[in-house]
């Protein structure tokens, strides 16, 4: 019996054995805080990386830069072959000839080589100076782009993540309102066993147990939906299991809650980041300008030539030396106006670039006072709503009792329950919104 198929078949098997095994593995349980999120983010998140890799790229077009000040050496080896040699023209009068004629002479030797080292090195060029100045100012707008890309990241981070927080809260509300819905049922099954309800009663208790398990439904698609979102915004992969640590509640919205009254611009990372994009708007405008100089380099070579009628470079023969040392001036006169459009078109990105920060100003007062508006405004909201749901509630247990004293009727139980629900969700609202006016007043501020 050939054995070859049942043992290519058992491989196949074994590999498939392998890959299933390899994708059932868990992946990783995190149990984070929203600062553990925040710090997985800056190792993990994508456009973090990213930003870190130009900071990397800087440093590289740092060094080309560098390398333009110093010296360049190289060598230089050649041969030729004249399948021809040259033919140069000679006076006839130096043969005894007429004048006006010429005598064909070939010089040279059948083979050539050539072997040196060529240095050059600037001594002065302007450009190449300021390049030389505008690195460090390039090398912190790197950096700046990291940290300005980093607390965007911060900022969505929070908000997802109470988001989530809230949508918990939410959770546990509807469970709270499923209890007491099922011992309403309960009871109400037991009053129409002795006669006083009727089977309408209980459907229609029946109904809203199933409009919340609806809704608890559609809130816990919403909450995976998030959790999903936020593992993309934090680089996590979709497989790993992450746990929500913290819990929003009001003192956490409230407490150490301060406004900054010595706030300055400069608090502000994005303005930070624009501040030395204008630096590098005037470094190049020097650039340009300093194109109008005159450029200064000294050169030098070494070279050693032989000439041969045969190919024996290798033996015996003369290596004739020639080396100098040269002085290079190029002075600028005209360039079709290249440099001035350069010059202009600079200082025009400049003007870009002060009016980005004039607008960045007033975009930075109007996030601050909308924050303090609407932290002040939630924060009132939150009170209010926190003693409407407790109201609500009271409400819906009086109501309850005397449905089961056969003093209230069901009607007055659903609207009493309608009502309990909307005032649960209106303070959800609160909770949330206050949370993201208190995040987005830090980052106003600078200090998320």
């Amino acid at each position: 019996m050939n054995q070859q198929p049942i043992k290519a078949f058992a491989w196949i098997v074994c590999i498939l054995i392998a890959a299933s095994s390899a994708m059932a593995q868990p992946g990783v349980k995190h149990a984070f805080t929203v600062t553990d999120c925040i710090d997985y983010a800056h190792k993990n998140n994508v456009q973090v990386k990213n930003a870190l890799l130009n900071v990397q790229i800087q440093q590289e077009v740092n060094r080309d830069v560098t390398s333009a000040a110093l010296p360049t050496l190289s060598g230089v080896v050649s041969g030729n072959d004249y399948l021809k040699i040259p033919t140069s023209l000679l006076p006839g009068e130096i043969f005894g000839q007429p004048a006006g004629t010429y005598i064909p002479v070939q010089f040279g030797t059948k083979f050539n080589a050539n072997a040196g080292l060529q240095l050059q090195q600037i001594l002065f060029d302007g450009q190449v100076f300021v390049g030389l100045q505008a690195r460090n100012t390039a090398m912190a707008f790197s950096n700046k782009n990291v940290e300005v890309t980093e607390e965007m990241i911060k900022a969505n981070i929070y908000k997802v993540y109470y988001q989530l927080v809230a949508s918990k809260t939410q959770i546990s509300i509807i469970d709270a309102n499923l209890d007491r819905l099922n011992k309403l049922q309960s009871d109400t099954k037991v009053m129409y066993q002795n006669g006083f309800v009727e089977k309408l009663d209980i459907d229609k208790i029946s109904v809203q147990i199933s409009n919340l398990e609806t809704e608890k439904l559609k809130a816990l698609n919403s909450i995976d939906i998030g959790y999903q979102a936020l593992k993309t915004l934090i680089g996590m992969p979709t497989k790993d299991t992450l746990i929500l640590t913290e819990e929003l509640t009001e003192d956490k919205i409230k407490i150490d809650f301060l406004y900054d009254t010595a706030f300055i611009y400069t608090n502000r990372k994005d303005f930070q980041y624009l501040d030395l994009a204008k630096q590098l708007n005037e470094l190049n405008i020097k650039r340009y300008k300093m194109s109008y100089l005159p450029t200064l380099a000294l050169s030098g070579s070494y070279t050693k030539n032989a000439q041969r009628n045969e190919f024996n470079f290798f033996g015996k023969g003369d290596w004739f030396t020639t080396s100098f040392i040269g002085l290079n001036i190029n002075v600028p006169i005209f360039s079709g106006f290249s440099k001035a459009a350069k010059v202009t078109k600079s200082k025009f990105e400049l003007q870009q670039t002060e009016n980005q920060i004039e607008n960045l100003k007033l975009t930075i007062d109007n996030e601050i006072e909308t924050a303090k508006l609407n932290f002040n405004a939630a924060t009132i909201t939150l009170d209010y709503q926190k003693k409407n749901m407790v109201l609500a509630e009271n409400v819906f247990n009086q109501t309850q009792k005397k449905f089961e004293l056969g003093t209230g009727s069901n009607t007055e139980i659903t609207a009493a329950q309608t009502d309990l629900r909307t005032a649960q969700a209106n303070y959800i609202t609160a909770l949330y919104s206050a949370i993201i006016a208190k995040v987005d007043y830090y980052k106003a501020i600078g200090k998320l």
